[in-house]
Order: structure tokens, then sequence, then C-alpha cells
């Protein structure tokens, strides 16, 4: 059955889309004739756009952005961007009246300690030991903490500083912060913390760091939305980490996980939603299967679409993500949208990094992309090239760096692999596969070494 995301009417709707860059920017511009919609925000991490951080203010950010709905005659927002614009959507929906999430569901999802309190009521066996670390960024840190241990920031996106350490020297060397990283770090946690002392006090500051109890097991990523209250799941996506670290190397869909933990997720997520009010909007629960127990364990909740996955529903499954999130956020159940016709049996979002900090970055040569585009046309290919400096602190902040991400499909994981190392080869990076990954350092596995599907 061919698809057509065309909306019910013969005058589209036009929406105001936050944030949109990366996967939003291809998918959105691909569904303008049939979504029309305008943009709004900056992209965070290009220059000269991310200079706008410096005086970035929520609340001022969606009245202008009011003001330009009003002038477009939009009737609609949506945002995938986990930083600002999932929370700038709640408020600027709440402002115009339309339908969106709750600004407070935003929030409890986004806190990240306030989120753990509120699992811990409702789905306790889902949770993990936690605990605020009682320091200002920079201080000192306490002696009483017991490794190996997972930190990470109570409001953060993209895995900033979340991280393993084994040791309190090992912490302590992970939360010194030079001048600037610090400034970073403030201007990009100020704008929510000033919603959040308004809209959820009792939740506490922002400006902090969590300690979690370190998990072992294969980690899933639940995607689905609420509609009027009730929950629609849409799959689940495998998420396969590089050895010894926690970091992602690929995104598999369709997942492994057994239909009975599926159900057991589907539990989990409707408990913590129904539990903050969050009635209304997409998201992605990210959650491990704890190798021992098999119990579902909650790494955290994500209001939004995971904009990374929705190519790889398209391929399979025939659903376009984000038209089904413009519908939503037009009041328009996204289940009437008809299907496109699946192109692949499973696809993969492929994640290409370094971590060796004294290598040079991989670079991407004209003639590599060019050998790509034409014997892979169906590839979607995004690569992100540094200064050294900027590599440096995904180094210290992310343990690693990322130069690239990759998505194929395939008949089956067979074919999707040969697929994936071709197309490496031709870009001259190494395929994101567990036996061609030669080089890492040395740590204590958080995930199982034979977490690859």
């Amino acid at each position: 059955m061919q698809m057509s995301s065309k909306p019910h009417y013969s005058n589209p709707a036009k929406t105001l889309a936050l944030f949109s860059y990366d996967w939003d920017a291809v998918e959105l511009d691909k569904l303008h004739r049939q979504w029309p919609h305008m943009r709004a925000g900056f992209d965070l991490f290009s220059f000269p756009s991310n200079t706008r951080l410096a005086w970035f203010d929520m609340e001022r950010f969606c009245t202008l952005a009011a003001l330009k709905a009003r002038l477009y005659g939009a009737s609609g927002v949506v945002s995938n961007h986990e930083q600002f614009g999932a929370l700038s959507a709640a408020l600027l929906a709440e402002k115009m009246q339309w339908p969106g999430t709750p600004v407070d569901a935003v929030l409890a999802c986004q806190h990240k300690l306030y989120a753990r309190e509120v699992l811990q009521r409702v789905a306790p066996e889902a949770n993990v030991p936690f605990f605020r670390l009682e320091t200002e960024y920079g201080g000192d840190i306490p002696h009483d903490i017991s490794y190996p241990a997972f930190v990470k920031p109570v409001k953060a996106a993209f895995s900033v500083l979340s991280r393993r350490v084994h040791s309190h020297q090992e912490l302590v060397e992970h939360t010194r912060f030079s001048p600037w990283e610090l400034w970073v770090i403030r201007h990009l946690v100020e704008p929510f913390e000033k919603i959040a002392r308004k809209r959820l006090p009792a939740a506490g500051t922002t400006h902090s760091l969590m300690i979690e109890a370190p998990q072992r097991g294969r980690q899933y990523c639940l995607d689905g939305y609420f509609y009027k209250g009730k929950l629609h799941c849409l799959g689940v996506v495998d998420a396969v980490m590089y050895p010894g670290t926690d970091a992602f190397m690929r995104f598999d869909y369709p997942g492994h996980l057994s239909k009975t933990a599926q159900k057991h997720a589907e539990q989990v997520v409707t408990k913590f939603m129904h539990e903050i009010g969050y009635d209304h909007g997409f998201f992605n629960m990210e959650f491990i299967q704890d190798e021992d127990s098999g119990q579902i364990k909650v790494v955290e909740f994500n209001p939004r679409l995971a904009s990374q996955f929705s190519d790889l529903y398209l391929r399979v499954d025939g659903l376009n993500l984000h038209a089904m999130a413009i519908a939503l956020s037009h009041d328009i159940d996204p289940m009437t949208l008809t299907r496109q016709t699946p192109t692949a049996n499973c696809a993969s979002s492929f994640v290409y990094r370094s971590f060796d900090p004294s290598a040079a970055a991989p670079e991407l040569t004209p003639y590599g992309l060019d050998s790509f585009r034409k014997v892979f046309p169906d590839g979607l290919l995004f690569y992100y090239p540094k200064l050294s400096g900027q590599i440096q602190r995904d180094f210290k902040w992310l343990g690693s760096y990322r130069y690239g991400i990759m998505h194929l499909g395939g008949e089956d994981q067979d074919d999707l692999r040969r697929r994936c190392e071709h197309a490496s080869s031709l870009l001259g990076w190494p395929a994101p596969y567990l036996d061609n990954i030669v080089s890492l350092r040395d740590t204590t596995h958080n995930w199982p070494s034979d977490a690859a599907a």
C-alpha cells in the first residue's frame, strides 16, 4: 500500500518546527509540500548558529516563536530536539492553546533525578539505586561512594558527561572543568533550570550531577506515542555498544527483545507517563534488560520522537514518524496516515567513532562521498568534522569522537552487514561491528561483549 502523508484536508495546516537539523531537517524537507512548516531555533553544533547559546532564554524564545507562528499562520508546533526543543514546543503549545505535551510532563522526563523519584513510586522494580552528587561543579567529591558507579548530569542531552567511573580519582578527574567548559555547561542547563524552578520546584536544581548503580545487560529503546491519553507502541530498537564502553555503535531495527519483555516495558512506560500526566506526544524510553534477572531497568525517558530512528521505521515498516509527529501536533491520530511500501526487512543506524585522542580525525574525501552515493543511493549519511579543540572536548565529555552516522537497509542481517562493510570501505571508515574494532581503550565492560545482534 502506498503511503500518503497528506493531511485530511485540501488546505494543509502549517506547523512551526523548532530546533530541527540533521535527521529532522532531512525528513521535514521531504514532507514540506504535504505538511508545510517554518523553522525556528538554532543548531548547537554549528558556528555561528550556536553563538546564540550566549543569550538564549526559553521564555523569550517562545514569545518570539508565537509571533512568528501567528504571522505564518501556523496551528501546531513540533520538535524532536532534546536540549531545548521539546520543552520549548510544550511551552509554545500551551501558550497558543494547541495540542501538545503538557509542560510539567516534559520537565518530569528531562529532570533525570526527579524522573527516578517518580519511577521509584510507580515501578520500583524498573528503577536502579541513585542519588544526587551533593557537590558544586568542580567541588570536592565525597569519599563514601561505592565503585564502579555511573555518573551523569541531572539535566543533559547527547550523553554529555555520562560515564561509568571506577574509582574516586576517576570521578574527580571527570568533574574538573575549565572556565570555558563551565560556561558551556551552565548555559546549556540554565534555560531548563529557569522553567523548572517555576513549574517543578520540588525537583530541585538541575545544576548538578547524579550517581546511579551501573547495570549490565543489553540496551533497547521503546518508541511510541500517547494520543488522547492512550499508549501506542511502534517498536523496539536494539542499542549496540562499542565493546568496553558506553558509546553507541549501532541501532538495529527491528530489535530482538522478547515479546514478554516488551510487554513489561510497555507497562512501565504506561505507569510512569500516567503518573506525570503525559497524555499527548511521542516518547522514547531507553532501558536495559538485566543480564542476570531479565528485569527491565530504565535508563531514561525522552519526551519526544527519537528522530534518528525515524528512517529505520520508514525503511522496515513504511511508517513516516516525522509525518506522524506533525499530524499529532494538529490533533490528528497518526495511525490514520497510510503507510509507504517498506524497502527493507531490517535497517541500522551505524555510528562511526574514534577512541584514540592522539590519532588524526577520520576524514570524508569527495571521492569517497561520491562513490558512496553512486553505489548506495538509498543510503543516508552524516559527517561531523570538528576542530581539534572540539574533538578533545568530545573525548573528555563523551569518551570518544563521533565523526559519522550512516543508515542502510537490508534483506536480512547478513545482507545488511555486507552492505555496511562495502559502504564503509568506500568511505574509508571501519564498519561498526565488534570484530572490526581492533583498538579501543581498556575499560571494564558496561555491557557484555556479545551485545551485538
